[in-house]
């Protein structure tokens, strides 16, 4: 399990900074994923570096949930 959430919280935090980077220098085309979600959520309209700092700051808490799994 804690694998896993490694794993899923990696692929958050990348995805939500490259989010970020993408909006802001209109780099990492590639990382279309974010884009799908912040673009198709009607509220998130013209608040999207808002939405990918909150998945970053998401895939940031599941590396900490994942991490503190070893000490328990």
């Amino acid at each position: 399990m804690k694998k896993i959430l490694e794993v899923l919280g990696t692929l958050v935090l990348v995805v939500g900074v490259c989010g970020v980077l993408r909006e802001l220098t209109g780099w990492f085309r590639f990382m279309g994923f974010s884009r799908y979600l912040t673009e198709n959520v009607g509220f998130l309209h013209g608040r999207e570096v808002f939405a990918n700092i909150v998945i970053a700051v998401l895939g940031f808490a599941i590396l900490m949930i994942s991490d503190r799994m070893r000490k328990a």
